[in-house]
């Protein structure tokens, strides 16, 4: 029986292997690539997350046990005009992202970057737009109860209850969770990675 090579997502992030399991992938290995990614002096947000993705991949495609493995990253990165808003990892932060986005209109970008068996890496970068009504205090103070927002791009995670709050959303809503799943379809398919060939 013929079987494909290893596949290795570079995220630790849950929701991107839930979203795999959308396509039938189950990831063989999961090595989350720890690095630093505070955007360069000017670097628009496009051009970071696509490359804090290329970077993630090659990181841990370097890595020997990697090797001749598909490596799949991801970095989602949440910005309202030039600022990227931060990863929130207090509720002032929290907060004080949600009073930014309140009643504008952000971009959630994703990169996305797949090293080949080969050594080549290859990369996509998706972009959905989202806005929130105009929040209330209680809204906000609704939502922080939640504690959906720890960690998370922009302060907040759209599959719980921000949902609720989203008035518009233009684009591929599975990017905004975290990995567009149309794209990363194409771009694994589009790179030899046959997804109804089993695992190793």
């Amino acid at each position: 029986m013929v079987q494909r090579p290893l596949f290795v997502l570079a995220s630790a992030s849950p929701r991107r292997r839930e979203l795999l399991a959308r396509l039938g992938l189950v990831p063989d290995r999961i090595d989350a690539a720890d690095l630093d990614e505070t955007p360069l002096k000017a670097e628009e947000p496009l051009a970071l997350a696509a490359r804090l993705a290329v970077a993630k991949a090659q990181a841990i495609a370097a890595q020997a046990r990697n090797a001749g493995a598909f490596v799949l990253a991801a970095d989602t990165v949440v910005a309202c005009g030039r600022r990227v808003l931060p990863k929130a990892e207090t509720i002032d932060e929290a907060r004080a992202c949600l009073d930014l986005l309140s009643g504008r209109r952000h971009k959630v970008i994703t990169g996305l970057a797949l090293v080949r068996p080969d050594g080549l890496a290859r990369g996509r970068t998706v972009v959905s737009s989202v806005t929130f009504k105009r929040l209330t205090r209680a809204e906000i103070a609704w939502y922080l109860e939640s504690g959906e927002w720890h960690g998370k791009a922009g302060g907040y995670a759209i599959q719980g209850r921000a949902e609720a709050l989203v008035r518009f959303l233009s684009g591929s809503h599975s990017n905004v969770v975290g990995l567009p799943l149309f794209e990363t379809y194409q771009l694994l398919a589009g790179n030899g990675l046959d997804v109804t060939l089993p695992a190793p």
